[in-house]
């Protein structure tokens, strides 16, 4: 049962710990910038097809 006085207040520590660490990402701007545009680079083309390649494959 003593184990019990000791896990209790080590939890909250924790928690506490936890918090903060999510609060300091978030206002050192960690969760910052445009999470669409970055799933679009992936699919953007550099440059349009031209007729010689696409008659060449």
């Amino acid at each position: 049962m003593t184990i019990v006085l000791l896990l209790i207040p080590l939890g909250l520590v924790l928690v506490a710990v936890a918090a903060w660490a999510l609060f300091w990402a978030v206002d050192s701007g960690q969760y910052d910038g445009d999470v669409e545009a970055q799933g679009l680079i992936a699919v953007e083309r550099d440059e349009a097809p031209s007729a010689s390649k696409i008659h060449s494959s």
